[in-house]
Order: structure tokens, then sequence, then C-alpha cells
């Protein structure tokens, strides 16, 4: 239950309007008892005034009563689901942005140990299970305790006795069911957690690898896995199908025992009337709608296991300590940047080879750096130190003499533009994935740069408002890169970080990328992770990197005359 604390927190926000939607709850179930008890008693005691022979009845104040009451029921019920399901998804929106706002300082080093498709499945799925624990069990809980005391405190005027004996029953029924059924339904919901996360799991990497596995000829094998653990999937739900009929067929069963104990005992006498009449139909059918009140809540217990199931998941992800902690004290974006790496070591956690190893180096303010070294020497590492996804083991970083750890984060995301290997795309319009970067920006500023970086044609046909899909999937690679290098040009910092960004374009497309990037960033400090060899005379500096050290360093024409590794690449070509 400790694990939910955090969640239940979040309630605060919106007490008053969830708070509206249990009191609207509770009066829906008045009224639904107050009707078939009230209908009850108005049928028999219509019938025991006519074989009485009594013609005096006054039959208009329990008519008004019975329509006010279906009136109240109707309209309560409308408005309880309305803001009910309001303040739910409210919540919920917190939640996400709760949730979110937790994992974004874990990026990337406390999220790399999972999956993307598990941690999918916990940001939706799981997230998405924490609505039962308002709709299905806090809700259900206080109203089913309401209407027992109302009821108790309303029959009390007729028998005391009587009222005291089905409140006792209610309030046993409300004590021990749920636990029961809590206790009984935790494995299975729990099971039911994990396998939906597992499958969902297991489907997002079937669908992302069809190409892999069609090619090993693994299609089958994997799909044959994933089946397993589906059929494991419905088979827990068809247990917790049966238990949910199981809880109810008892209620039933405690309901109909009820009905009988107040039948028998009505009988005997109502508040000293040994010939009660139409009251025994009152007791009775009070004690049947009442019952209808308490139906819920043992099926609300069995989704509670699935409940702090989800909330274990979701805390294992968010009180994580995170790797990277950054300096509240904020400061200025300043106009140009300087770089010194003094003897940074670094390695990936659980590797045992260090990424970056005594790394010395100085980057002047204006400076355009390539960075050229064979796969996995440490190119990317040293761009993502500089970005702070890592600190490093040994060594320190600064920028413009001040430390990387002491600058704060928003300072430090302004200071610097960055084109990854892999460019994020939103499902989105042109315009909207390109205000991230610069959410002030003009329409005209963006047409600008989609211009200069040879974007002109995705203005042809929806302008800045087409949609580029999930992923910008009708997009080339090359289009994929170009926008992000327009995006890293709107975002405008002193500080330029490139990660191949010409991959997958080709030669002209490339020269005139690097001649736009030469020219808007004349006055700013460039680094550029490349191993292409095209247009690095340009560079005022050209890094060799192998086994993460530095292994040479100058200009085109230095590292040629030295021939050394450079000039062993450009022989290759």
């Amino acid at each position: 239950m400790r694990a939910l604390l955090p969640y239940l927190a979040l309630y605060k926000r919106h007490k008053w309007l969830l708070t509206l939607g249990i009191v609207l709850a509770i009066v829906t179930l008045l009224a639904s008892i107050g009707l078939l008890t009230l209908s009850g008693w108005f049928l028999s005691a219509s019938a025991v005034v006519g074989v009485a022979g009594i013609y005096s009845f006054n039959y208009m104040l329990p008519a008004a009563g019975v329509r006010g009451s279906a009136i109240i029921r109707t309209a309560g019920r409308y408005f309880e689901r309305l803001v009910s399901h309001d303040a739910t998804f409210r919540v919920l929106q917190h939640l996400r942005v709760f949730t979110f706002s937790k994992l974004l300082p874990l990026s990337p080093a406390g999220l790399a140990r999972f999956r993307q498709g598990e941690l999918l499945n916990r940001m939706v799925a799981d997230v998405d299970t924490l609505d039962h624990l308002y709709l299905r069990v806090i809700s259900p809980l206080v109203g089913a305790l309401v209407i027992i005391l109302v009821v108790t405190f309303g029959l009390s005027f007729l028998d005391g006795m009587l009222a005291l004996t089905l409140g006792g029953i209610m309030l046993l029924t409300l004590l021990l069911l749920p636990p029961l059924f809590y206790r009984a339904g935790r494995p299975t919901g729990e099971q039911l957690t994990q396998l939906r996360g597992r499958y969902r799991q297991q489907l997002t990497r079937w669908l992302q690898g069809q190409a892999e596995l069609t090619i090993f000829n693994a299609s089958t094998r994997y799909r044959e896995q994933m089946e397993q653990t589906e059929v494991n999937w419905h088979d827990a739900q068809r247990r917790q199908s049966e238990l949910t009929a199981l809880s109810q067929a008892l209620m039933l069963l405690i309901g109909g025992f009820a009905v009988i104990a107040m039948l028998w005992l009505a009988a005997g006498g109502v508040g000293g009337n040994t010939q009660p009449g139409a009251l025994i139909a009152l007791f009775v059918f009070c004690a049947l709608a009442a019952f209808e009140a308490l139906a819920p809540v043992t099926g609300a217990f069995q989704h509670l296991g699935q409940v702090i199931a989800s909330a274990l998941r979701l805390t294992q992800v968010i009180e994580q300590k995170p790797e990277v902690e950054f300096s509240q004290t904020p400061s200025l974006v300043p106009e140009q940047v300087a770089l010194r790496f003094e003897q940074v070591a670094f390695s990936y956690p659980e590797q045992t080879q260090m990424a970056l190893n005594d790394i010395t180096l100085q980057i002047h303010a204006g400076e355009h750096i390539a960075i050229l070294g064979r796969t996995g020497c440490g190119k990317s590492t040293l761009l993502q130190l500089i970005t702070r996804a890592w600190d490093p083991q040994q060594g320190v970083i600064l920028l413009n003499g001040q430390p990387l750890r002491e600058m704060a984060e928003p300072t430090l995301r302004r200071t610097m533009s960055v084109v990854p290997q892999r460019v994020h795309l939103f499902s989105a319009t042109l315009r909207d994935n390109l205000l991230l970067a610069c959410p002030e920006a003009t329409d005209d500023a963006l047409s600008s740069v989609l211009q200069k970086t040879g974007l002109g044609k995705l203005l042809e046909d929806g302008g800045l408002n087409s949609w580029l899909g999930e992923g910008g999937r009708q997009l080339s690679g090359g289009e994929l890169r170009r926008l992000a290098i327009a995006r890293a040009l709107l975002h405008d910092a002193p500080l330029m970080l490139l990660d191949e960004p010409t991959e997958g374009l080709d030669a002209t497309t490339e020269s005139q990328i690097l001649d736009l990037l030469a020219d808007l960033m004349r006055n700013k400090t460039l680094l550029m992770v490349t191993h292409r060899l095209r247009g690095l005379a340009r560079f005022n500096r050209i890094i060799v990197m192998d086994n993460g050290q530095i292994i040479e360093q100058g200009n085109h024409a230095e590292l040629l005359s030295q021939q050394g590794r450079y000039y062993q690449f450009k022989q290759r070509l």
C-alpha cells in the first residue's frame, strides 16, 4: 500500500472535484435506495389499504417521492460520471507529467537498463491502470461506508434493532470481503501487469525487428514466444474473471440472507407494532437496494493488486537517483564558448573498457573542429559528456573556465545546439517540429531556414502545416538530417555539436550543408563528429581518436604532412 502514497498525493490538486464526484455517487446511490424502498412500500401500502377497506390514503406524497428519487438518480448518475471521469482524466494528466518529469533527469544513465518497449508500457499502460484507484476503489469504498451509516440511521427511526441488524450485516460484509478478495486476487493482478508489459514489449520488438527476424528465419520462433505470452495473459484474465464471478455470487448470497433476515424479523413487528403491514416490504426492499451499493466493492479490490503492481513498476523507475545533478544557480548564456578537457576519463556502466581515457583538449572560442575516428573510438561519447548526458569519472570539463557541473541546466541547454545521430520527430506538423528549437520563431524564419538547408520542397504541398507523421516516415534519411540541422540553426546557440550531420546525404548536398554551417557559425564554436573526409579542409583543426584517446590533431595540411592515421584514411579514398 505504501507504493500508492506518492500517487495519492497528486489527488490533492483536484481534491474538490474528486470529492464532488464521491458526493454525487453517494447521492445517486441514496436516490436508488430511496426509489426502490419507497416504491416497494407504496405498492404494498396501496394493496393493504385496498384489502382493509380504508378509503382515505395519501398517495400524492409517496408518488412525488418516487418521481423525485427517479429524477435525482438519473441526473445524479449523469453528473457523477461526468465529474468523476473528468477528475480522473485530470489526475492522469498530472500523473503523466509527474512521471515524465521524473524520467527526464534519468536519461540516459538511469534508463539504459530498460528497453524502449518496457519504458513505453510503464509510461502508458501502468499509468492508465492507476485510474482504477479512484474510480474502482476509493469512490465505491467511501460510498458504501456512507450508505451503511445513512441507511442504518434512517431505518433506526422505525426500528432500532432491525436497523442495526441490517447495518451490522452490511458493515461486516464491507470489512471482510474486500480484504479477502484482495488477497485472493493480488497474485493474479500482479501476474496480469507483468504479462501485459511483457507482451507489449515483445510485440514492439517484433514489429521493429521484422526485417532482421525475416532475414535470419527467426520470425516464426519469435512469434511463437509472443503467442505463448498471450496465452498466459488470457489465462490470467480468465482466473480474474472467475474470481470476479465468485465475489458477485457471494455478495448475492449475503444479500439474499440479509433480505430473508429482514423479512423474518420485520414480520414479528416493527417499532413495537405487531401488525407492521407495508413496513415489512420497506425493510426488505431497502436491504435489496442497499446491497446493490456494496456490489462494486469486492470486485474493486481485485483490481487493487494490478494498481499496486503498476505503482511499484513506476516507482522502480522514477525513484532512481539521477546520475547527473545540475546546479540550481541561474547564470547568463555566454556569447562565445571555449571548452577545455582536463585529463577526462569515462567508462559506461558495467563496462570494463574505458570509452575515453586521459583526454586533455583545449577548444578556443569560435574554433571549428572535426573529430574523426573509427566506430567505437569515443567520438560520440565526447559530445555526450559536453551535454552532460553523463559525467566523467575522472577529470573535469570547463566551459569558459567554469566546470560544467556548476552550470544550471537551462543555461547549459541554451548554450548549445545539438544534432544527434538519431533524429527524433513527433507526429505533428512541420511547424510544430521546428518550433521545438525556437518557440518564438516566425513562419518567415522557419521557411527561411528550410530553404537554406535544402528543404524548400517540404513547403510545396501543405507548407508549414504539412503533417510529418510518426517519426517523419515519409522523409528520407537525408531529409531527416537536414531537418535536424535546421532545428539546430533555429536554436542559435554559441556552441554547436554535430554527430554525423551529413550521414545519408549525397556529395552535393553535403558540400552545401558544410558551406552553410561554415557561413552561419563563423563566429561560433563548432564540434563535428564524422567518419567522412569530405570538406574537412574547412575546419580549423581535425582531431583523430582511437581507443578513447586523441592520437593526432592539427589542420588538414599538417595532418597530411605527418603521414599518420589521418593520412592513412585519406589514402583509402
